[in-house]
């Protein structure tokens, strides 16, 4: 799977929020830097990000722009609210080693109605 392909189907797995298929899409010891986190480490770390975001809030990616160069996907991505951003996934042997993201977390919590907690993974 090329990397391209494969945020493809992250994007399929994210929009269904099937958080079991998003983390069978990572290395067992991925590194997911979402800027606004510090980085998370492994996939078990990852799948509890996804638990924690999907349980938080509903979310949507749509493909804005999807390039690849060598074994990285770049997705630059909005949701339905206006929220916008962009990741840089690594692949290696069809799995996502690395992934880091940009957005801007407190227009995610205001545009989702949602309080500021005092930890982003809470």
């Amino acid at each position: 799977m090329t990397p391209r392909e494969l945020v493809e189907q992250w994007i399929v797995c994210f929009n269904r929020a099937d958080i079991d298929g998003l983390a069978a899409l990572y290395a067992p010891d991925a590194v997911n830097h979402q800027v606004v986190t510090e980085p998370l480490h492994g996939r078990d770390a990852i799948r509890r990000m996804f638990e924690t975001e999907f349980g938080r809030a509903k979310m949507t990616c749509i493909r804005e722009n999807l390039f690849d160069c060598g074994d990285w996907a770049i997705l630059e991505w909005r949701d339905p609210t206006g929220l916008r951003g962009c990741g840089f996934f690594q692949v290696r042997d069809d799995q996502i080693v690395f992934q880091r993201g940009y957005f801007d977390q407190l227009s995610f919590f205001r545009l989702q109605g949602l309080p500021v907690p005092a930890s982003y993974l809470e």
